[in-house]
């Protein structure tokens, strides 16, 4: 089934059609339940999009448990290895150590503070990346604003790591 277009957005990712857009890489226990896909055990894992994007907007509409570690993988080099270091990560971490790479930032890329929290709420983050140049605005603000040339295209990755993370749709539309 192919994803379904609306308003210039491809659906890749909704809980009423489940997963077929996406491969299942790692041991998070992914499942489909009252419209929503999540995961909240097993070992770390990512939801890994079949189809590559350079030039997009993506809008993510999550929520996660206060605890949650998570993230949305971009550009990925090898679908088979998703890392920080091998994809762009808008981070979904409100927990995280080191908060200046938490919730808002691009893992390694752009630092953020303060730290936005999404824990314990339905949050939707708009990602843009265009060239070199990378935009993520979380709940209508802009988090980060950066410029990097590792990555020009690739698949797009959901991670669950602990906690409870939920998505109710992924959408994209090419630039």
């Amino acid at each position: 089934m192919l994803p379904e277009s609306m308003g210039g957005y491809t659906t890749l990712l909704d809980g009423s059609k489940g997963m077929e857009n996406w491969n299942r890489v790692g041991g998070a226990n992914w499942s489909v339940a009252d419209g929503l896909v999540q995961a909240d055990g097993g070992k770390a894992g990512f939801l890994v999009s079949k189809g590559a994007y350079g030039d997009f907007v993506l809008r993510v509409e999550f929520w996660a448990s206060d605890d949650a570690n998570s993230g949305i993988y971009m550009r990925c080099a090898d679908a088979g290895k998703i890392t920080d270091k091998t994809c762009y990560e808008a981070n979904i971490f409100d927990q995280r150590p080191d908060p200046s790479y938490g919730t808002g930032a691009i893992v390694h890329i752009a630092k953020i503070a303060p730290m936005p929290k999404a824990g314990g709420k339905w949050n939707t983050y708009e990602i843009t990346a265009r060239g070199p140049k990378l935009t993520v605005v979380l709940n209508g603000q802009k988090t980060v604003e950066a410029e990097d040339k590792q990555f020009a295209r690739g698949p797009i990755a959901l991670q669950w790591a602990r906690g409870v993370i939920k998505f109710r749709k992924v959408q994209i539309r090419t630039l």
